[in-house]
């Protein structure tokens, strides 16, 4: 009984897919046409300058926002992206990553300050939460394949769901965390809604938040690189082939590229919170 179960089910799940591939089939030619615009204006943005040009951008942002020893390392190790002949990849999977954040901040933001305004709503999404994180992250290239095909389209949808819960976790509990004395002094104080939001609740959420998005980042790049099985490009199509081919030499140089790009992101991006909000 339970075999016939579980075939049910796969059938339902084999069922709908195919109905909906079928049915609706111009919204998801309209979204991939969609994603991978946005992509391509990205990809435009960040390819366009020279890669000196790149380098010298990381390592004056590096030194602004984290130190002027990390400046110079960050522009050494773009540079080394550079002469390991991975640029154009290294720019890829870059592109790729800044669009999946944005989108996933466009969704993930606003979500995570309404679950951490209404009381009840975060017991109904954490199990959601839960289960994004923890199916393999293979799971989401499958159906998106299916629906939207091989390529870049695909590759953002599942790096945008794996990227999403710790936003959402973490802006809502930056909300929920604001000090009661200062939402009792915001009320008796005669603030409206927004201001309330603006000037008390946000200061103290965005610590919280700008850790959601650092995380979410780190979920990116981890995702990205599997994605590249689907065709996104990038480094991880790059891995994907040295794998293919056992092409150690070059999986390793596609490897410490993504390494240099993860690590200049997460400290520019740790950088971005003041010091004293940090505390």
């Amino acid at each position: 009984m339970a075999d016939g179960f579980v075939e049910g089910f796969d059938n339902t799940v084999d069922d709908a897919l195919f109905w909906l591939s079928d049915n609706a089939d111009f919204l998801f030619d309209g979204a991939r046409i969609v994603l991978d615009g946005f992509y391509r204006l990205v990809l435009d943005g960040v390819g366009w300058p020279p890669a000196w040009a790149i380098a010298l951008i990381g390592g004056a942002l590096g030194s602004w926002l984290v130190g002027r020893g990390f400046g110079a390392l960050a522009a050494l190790g773009l540079g080394l992206c550079w002469a390991t002949g991975l640029w154009p990849e290294t720019m890829d999977t870059l592109a790729l990553v800044i669009s999946a954040m944005l989108i996933t901040l466009a969704l993930a933001l606003p979500l995570g300050v309404l679950v951490g305004y209404t009381t009840g709503l975060d017991r109904l999404i954490e199990p959601v939460l839960d289960l994004v994180q923890t199916l393999p992250p293979y799971i989401y290239l499958l159906p998106a394949i299916a629906l939207l095909g091989y390529g870049t389209a695909t590759a953002l949808v599942a790096t945008v769901i794996v990227a999403m819960p710790p936003v959402i976790r973490l802006t809502a509990l930056g909300i929920r965390q604001t000090p009661e004395a200062f939402r009792e002094l915001g009320e008796a104080s005669g603030v409206t809604g927004w201001q309330m939001f603006a000037k008390i609740r946000l200061p103290f959420a965005l610590p919280s938040i700008m850790a959601g998005i650092n995380q979410g980042l780190m979920m990116a790049f981890g995702m990205v690189v599997i994605a590249g099985i689907v065709g996104s490009g990038g480094l991880g199509k790059t891995i994907y082939d040295a794998i293919r081919t056992l092409d150690i030499a070059k999986s390793i140089d596609a490897a410490i590229a993504i390494v240099i790009l993860t690590m200049i992101i997460d400290r520019i991006t740790q950088g971005l919170v003041p010091p004293k909000e940090k505390a």
